[in-house]
């Protein structure tokens, strides 16, 4: 599996999944790949820096923590949580009300897998956790909502 860092026409970063550099070539050729973003098709790959698969995980820096007396740790929370949300947002699509239709058919294969957000009933919620469909729930902000 090759990831490749990709930019659409309106210049969207965005990561991409494929068998091969010539499955990259063939589907772009095919007008199959489309920015998660803007749906822009115009897709190219970008220069990425250099990964080693050397089988051993990559050290995860811990955050420092703040001197003490200098930062509210509700403040650091939800500057966190903003950050999260902003990726998510960005990086997803919004299928609305179909959302538990749509994470079915992805979890099913019906559908080609990418991220996608959008509102389900606590009904629903359970019923795709009962299925062993991954999903998480989410509060967004009014003011964070993407449409």
């Amino acid at each position: 599996m090759k990831i490749f860092d990709l930019q659409c026409g309106e210049g969207h970063r965005f990561e991409g999944w494929f068998a091969s550099s010539e499955d990259f070539a063939a589907q772009r050729a095919r007008g199959l790949l489309g920015c998660p973003s803007c749906g822009d098709q115009e897709v190219d790959r970008i220069p990425s820096a250099t990964r080693f698969n050397t089988g051993v995980p990559a050290p995860v820096a811990a955050p420092k923590p703040p001197e003490q007396g200098t930062a509210d740790p509700f403040a650091v929370a939800q500057k966190l949580y903003s950050r999260m949300l902003d990726e998510i947002l960005t990086r997803s699509e919004d299928v609305g009300s179909a959302f538990p239709a749509e994470a079915r058919r992805i979890h099913y294969h019906e559908a080609p897998a990418r991220m996608i957000r959008g509102q389900a009933t606590q009904e629903e919620h359970e019923a795709l956790v009962e299925e062993g469909i991954p999903v998480a729930r989410l509060p967004v902000p009014p003011a964070k909502r993407l449409n």
